[in-house]
């Protein structure tokens, strides 16, 4: 059973256990894999492929017959919701677009910024028990619209060799280029050090086990990463006029990912912290993966009872969760409290599942209180910015003994030269 607290009796670290690290012996494990892939290429991923997921491959590679045939087999109704949601995300994730600048309102002076995309990034989507399309569809469709060269898809195959059919029409309606039927820290090894089959990538995105956060967190610097991504985590933050059971469903719809994952509600009404109390206990016995749910609520999860709703606003952004609901009567009023959050859900006809599958923002987003300093993946994270800077002889030649002041300060004397040779030469000529 979910517990209650009273916020104000407990210490800041015991609210949320986020110090869920890999043992030793996964960091070991993944070491091992990184360098067996790094050396032995597309036999190293074969074999892992055949140890861990029972799967023996021909081909790596999803092929454009294999596509096809998915695309068929999928029912034309969840197609169809499928091209609805990418719709959703793509118009959402347009809006994030920037736009190269480009200054000359000084004379002999032009300066100003251009963005590039990353030419190569691969996307991991675990399996649980199927490759998550939704995944697909909120990691592809932003690297498409910042313009990336080449997406390449990994997601581990079931053990006759198959990807689902709703994974690989995500993937198709969502525009990866090449998919690769490999998962773990093998499959982050083939992204990070190519292999004869995978090619090397510059960025590799996307949520996994603590085996892919590993690998990711040790690749990363040969390549970049998006984030290294914890337990999923709800914060439902509500007042008395809440329904219970719709609160209780929400904490579960999390709970029922992982073990690790937490589902917390905060409140200032000790009825509906009962009364959710309660109702989770009633939902859970309904639910498929209650086993997994109850232990997540049980170990991870809590109610936090607070004096004021001004008290459960100060509390959500100390935590800075994942989600965050804001099952309240007015949380427009709310909203510009809030500072810490990955994704925020206004409102008491907004459930975390909405962004999950269809309304169009992310939900890719920070965990483990790093909402604190980071964002939900977006197309910033596929893009690079470059400034540019022209200056005229003339203009350099007056900013010269000031440059050159600047760099001496600072001990740099080659710095002053670099600049004060450029005049001297114009006054030779001249």
């Amino acid at each position: 059973m979910m517990r209650i607290y009273e916020l104000e009796t407990l210490a800041p670290e015991e609210i949320l256990n986020r110090d869920i690290r890999a043992e030793a012996e996964v960091d070991a494990a993944v070491d091992a894999i990184l360098e067996d892939v790094r050396l032995h290429g597309d036999g190293a991923l074969r074999r892992y492929t055949r140890e861990l997921d029972g799967a023996e491959l021909g081909s790596l590679q999803v092929s454009g017959a294999e596509l096809d045939a998915a695309w068929a087999a999928l029912d034309a109704d969840f197609r169809a919701t499928l091209e609805l949601a990418a719709e959703n995300i793509r118009r959402f994730h347009a809006q994030q677009v920037h736009r190269d600048f480009c200054l000359t309102d000084r004379p002999g002076i032009i300066m100003g910024q251009r963005y590039t995309p990353i030419e190569k990034v691969g996307v991991c989507v675990p399996s649980s028990p199927t490759a998550f399309p939704s995944t697909i569809l909120m990691n592809v469709i932003p690297a498409k619209i910042a313009g990336v060269e080449e997406i390449v898809l990994v997601t581990p195959p079931e053990r006759d060799g198959s990807i689902s059919p709703a994974a690989l029409a995500a993937a198709r309606i969502a525009g990866a280029d090449r998919i690769f039927k490999l998962g773990g820290a093998q499959a982050v090894a083939a992204l990070a050090y190519g292999t004869e089959s995978v090619p090397r990538v510059d960025k590799i995105v996307g949520p996994g086990g603590i085996y892919v956060a590993t690998a990711k967190r040790k690749v990363f610097g040969r390549v970049a990463i998006d984030m290294v991504a914890g337990p999923s985590e709800i914060l439902v933050l509500a007042d008395g006029g809440c329904r219970p059971d719709f609160v209780a469903a929400d904490l579960l719809s999390q709970a029922e990912h992982d073990v690790f994952s937490s589902a917390v509600l905060v409140t200032d009404s000790l009825p509906l912290a009962q009364a959710v109390q309660r109702e989770v206990e009633v939902q859970l016995e309904r639910l498929p993966r209650r086993e997994i749910a109850r232990r997540s609520v049980e170990e991870n999860g809590k109610i936090l009872l607070t004096r004021s709703l001004d008290a459960a606003v100060d509390a959500a952004n100390r935590i800075a969760p994942e989600h965050l609901e804001l099952c309240v009567e007015d949380p427009f009023a709310l909203l510009p409290r809030i500072r810490n959050a990955g994704s925020i859900f206004l409102g008491r006809s907004a459930p975390e599942a909405l962004g999950d599958y269809f309304a169009g923002p992310n939900h890719t987003l920070p965990t483990s209180g790093t909402a604190r300093f980071s964002s939900p993946l977006g197309v910033d994270d596929f893009i690079k910015r470059s400034s540019f800077l022209y200056y005229s002889q003339d203009v350099l030649a007056e900013a010269a003994p000031r440059i050159a002041e600047f760099a001496r300060r600072e001990g740099l004397e080659g710095h002053a030269r670099s600049v004060l040779i450029r005049c001297e030469s114009e006054t030779k000529e001249m």
